[in-house]
């Protein structure tokens, strides 16, 4: 493992399980949700997984299980990759909880085994905010290729790049903010995720994660370069709906 997928493990393994409970309920509440409308879970990205009863699917930094038990219940068989423990507590009880079952690999995505799982899977499912954790965007493309069954499709949805550059003003009107260049190919020490909804006290102890920022550019290549087909492109607004780029999601084929 290198040093900055070690550094983002130790991160995701601080007390994530508890944030999880804190924010989505226990996993039997969550999975009481899930069972009322399993669809609906997949959000923006449902119409891509209409028909998936017996496909296998591979929910790649899948976190806590949120979209893998829905798929789950949706009749495919999933494998969650994941670089944290506490993440797959929380996940392996959803799942139990749902009455069905997940394989879930705690690994560094460079690690996994491609010996074997290369060509495993009709479908790669990766969202929530996730490729500023890999430091080689190209490579770890090369690894969702070869993960893919030949005709698979790849569903990546991740934070647009223009989300670090724009801000809603006072005033709602789009205002330009400079976080950090959009052009940086330098890592950089960030908070995890989570740290926020813990009190100030607690968020001392909190490690950081490294992050490396990509632009749309880059993301859109390293997609082509790996060998996909690229199928379909989407711009989304922000959760709130405020007229601003804040996430996307790209669909290729192999």
């Amino acid at each position: 493992m290198n040093e900055q997928s070690a550094k983002n493990k130790m991160a995701w393994e601080h007390r994530a399980y508890e944030f999880w409970n804190r924010r989505d309920g226990s996993p039997e509440d969550k999975a009481k949700q899930i069972l009322e409308s399993p669809m609906a879970k997949l959000k923006k990205h449902k119409t891509y997984f209409e028909d998936i009863a017996g496909k296998k699917i591979a929910n790649l930094c899948g976190s806590n299980g949120r979209k893998a038990v829905p798929l789950a219940v949706l009749g495919a068989e999933v494998t969650v990759f994941d670089i944290s423990e506490e993440n797959k507590r929380y996940a392996l009880e959803l799942a139990c909880a749902a009455h069905v079952s997940i394989n879930y690999v705690v690994t560094d995505i460079y690690d996994i085994d491609l010996e074997k799982y290369a060509g495993d899977f009709d479908m790669l499912y990766l969202e929530g905010g996730i490729l500023h954790y890999f430091h080689d965007i190209y490579r770890f493309m090369s690894i969702l290729f070869l993960l893919l069954k030949d005709n698979g499709v790849l569903v990546l949805s991740d934070f647009h790049p223009l989300r670090r550059c724009l801000v809603t003003g006072p005033d709602a009107k789009i205002q330009y903010q400079i976080q950090q260049g959009c052009f940086d190919p330098e890592l950089h020490s960030g908070d995890v995720a989570y740290k926020h909804y813990f009190n100030e006290q607690e968020q001392q102890d909190f490690p950081d994660v490294s992050i490396r920022s990509y632009t749309l550019s880059e993301i859109i290549n390293s997609v082509i370069d790996a060998g996909f087909k690229l199928m379909k492109f989407d711009e989304h607004r922000g959760w709130n709906n405020e007229n601003i780029p804040w996430e996307f999601t790209i669909a290729a084929g192999k």
